[in-house]
């Protein structure tokens, strides 16, 4: 196996890697919102893709990678106000705390890293493109002061070309966008590109009046500034599937933008069989689990298992998966100096064969067992 096959979620198949441009591969991952201390289940994305990239580079490519961060939604303004804070500070403390969490553990630094406060301009573009092509409505406040934005998501579903729903699999008419506010919504289904103004919030002029940007337009408008309104993939993890990456699907085809050809998706971490998350209170941060392992341990962990398959967390786990590292390394230390070859051919089936990671480990192994018998 020489080519590159990835596991796309939106044909529900293997595919090869076919790059739009030969030798060069672009990749959108959805990155933080940096609300609180990261935890194992935010870094197992970074280090999945990472994963992905250091391959293809490995392979000759010249990867554009590109990671947002969400620095304005209602998690970060809700925290926030909770301790006293101002959002930009509280914001970009844990920004912070994320870029120290992705270093300690080997993440390559994205080729560029935007916030979506940054992109206000690119946003309203792309709404006025919308609104033009009858796929967005403007609704103005009761004052008529500032207004929200919405996706029609029903013009879009009657329309020629319209795939919504396909991505995640989810029936129309039963789609729950999870959004509090729908003064002004047409129907349920629609979803907000553009949150009006409230007291005290940040917020952005727009011709339609000043609000911030909705959680979903934020990527499209991201992804085709760098990577123009066509690029390779789009990376983020399961929990993103709906309505996150249908909705940024459904607005940039909309729009008229072919989009992301691939789509790959991280599965989660898990404890007690329950994805790790705040609200359930098992949260693991990075801080805590280096006080068990080295970070180049911990990074072995997150990667060592496929990035499509639940990783259950356990202590024996990590401990065992340090021990399975720490085997490694002692073999390449005791060659230290030995004139080194190319991977093995088991190894680079693996790694083509959708980043199969427990295989390639695989054959590592049988290489040192092997070497430490000479």
């Amino acid at each position: 196996m020489n080519t590159l096959r990835i596991f796309d979620t939106a044909t529900r198949s293997q595919r090869d890697f076919e790059p739009i441009r030969p030798g060069h591969a672009s990749i959108y991952l959805c990155g933080a919102t940096p609300q609180a201390q990261p935890h194992i289940g935010h870094l197992r994305s970074g280090v999945a893709f990472d994963i992905l990239r250091r391959w293809l580079l490995a392979q000759g490519y010249d990867v554009a990678l590109v990671r947002n961060v969400t620095d304005i939604d209602d998690k970060i303004l809700t925290k926030a106000a909770e301790n006293n804070r101002p959002w930009w500070e509280w914001v970009s403390t844990y920004e912070r705390e994320f870029t120290k969490a992705y270093n300690l553990l080997g993440v390559l630094p994205p080729s560029v890293e935007p916030r979506a406060t940054g992109f206000v301009t690119q946003m309203v573009e792309y709404m006025q493109r919308l609104i033009d092509a009858g796929f967005a409505y403007p609704v103005p406040a009761p004052d008529g002061a500032a207004g929200s934005v919405y996706f029609d998501v029903e013009a879009w579903t009657k329309a020629e070309g319209s795939d919504y729903g396909a991505l995640s699999g989810n029936r129309v008419e039963e789609m729950e966008q999870g959004e509090s506010d729908n003064a002004g919504k047409r129907s349920p289904l629609d979803f907000a590109l553009w949150k009006a103004a409230k007291p005290g919030e940040p917020s952005w002029p727009t011709p339609w009046g000043r609000g911030r940007p909705g959680w979903h337009l934020e990527c499209s408008a991201m992804s085709t500034y760098y990577l123009g309104s066509n690029f390779d993939i789009h990376c983020g993890g399961l929990d993103l599937q709906f309505p996150h990456h249908e909705n940024e699907i459904a607005q940039s085809h909309a729009a008229g933008d072919k989009f992301a050809n691939y789509w790959m998706h991280n599965h989660w971490v898990t404890m007690a069989g329950e994805k790790m998350s705040k609200s359930l209170g098992n949260v693991l941060s990075i801080s805590n689990m280096l006080e068990l392992v080295r970070p180049v341990e911990l990074r072995y962990y997150l990667g060592s298992a496929h990035y499509r398959s639940v990783l259950e967390y356990s202590e024996s786990a990590l401990t065992e998966a340090a021990a399975g590292y720490r085997r490694i390394e002692g073999f390449v230390k005791r060659f230290a100096g030995v004139e080194r070859g190319d991977w093995t051919p088991d190894f680079e089936d693996a790694m083509n064969d959708d980043i199969a990671v427990p295989k390639a480990l695989a054959a590592i192994h049988t290489t040192v067992r092997a070497g430490n018998k000479d």
